[in-house]
């Protein structure tokens, strides 16, 4: 009896576990979606409300992204190449804008689906945060800490993104000798940290 007991619990857990790794997922995606169309909707939304005088839900979400494609239709041609270089000249010359605009839009770059990355250099493997641990990044740029010519350090800049949103992270600075590159592109590096390590061939070579 005791064992028909352990038996019915353990497929009650062993279910269980199965639903929630079914199920919370599925929540998560909704909810960032959910937070994504919300926001997205409500950038344009005011704006069509006062045209129209009442409000239709979706439409402000809808019209970003026509503006989105828009955009992006531009910016295949010289006119619009144009248009978007004096708008970024415009707002790159705004002291405060300036450093916020360029950081965002360069990450965002990195992380565009497609794109040749200008900001990540290359897949890293760093002892980070300790010792016998090892965390996998992206390299940025090549920097020279020095107190005088006698006395300087090359460090390498390496940007460990937070999944689900690559675009929040940590920046670390590690000596050049202690960092091993990876034989992988940017994209299968994104791949395997915004999916935890379960999107990753069982062989990652060294370069």
């Amino acid at each position: 009896m005791e064992k028909e007991k352990k038996n019915i619990f353990g497929v009650f857990r062993t279910s269980f576990m199965r639903g929630i790794v079914v199920i919370v997922p599925i929540v998560i995606t909704i909810t960032v979606l959910k937070v994504l169309f919300e926001a997205v909707d409500g950038i344009i939304s005011p704006v069509l409300d006062a045209l129209l005088g009442y409000h239709i839900i979706g439409l402000g979400f809808i019209s970003m992204i026509l503006l989105i494609l828009l955009i992006g239709i531009m910016s295949r041609n010289l006119f619009g190449r144009v248009i978007i270089k004096a708008f970024d000249s415009f707002i790159t010359s705004l002291p405060l804008a300036r450093t916020i605009y360029s950081a965002i839009r360069d990450l965002i770059s990195a992380f565009a689906i497609g794109a040749k990355s200008k900001t990540f250099k290359n897949v890293v493997m760093v002892e980070y945060p300790r010792r016998g641990i090892y965390c996998v990044g992206f390299a940025t740029n090549e920097i020279t800490f020095q107190s005088n010519p006698d006395n300087q350090l090359d460090v390498i800049g390496v940007y460990f993104p937070h999944p689900p949103n690559p675009t929040s992270g940590v920046l670390i600075f590690v000596p050049k000798d202690e960092i091993k590159v990876l034989n992988m592109t940017i994209e299968e590096g994104l791949k395997l940290v915004l999916s935890g390590g379960v999107v990753s061939a069982s062989v990652i070579n060294l370069r």
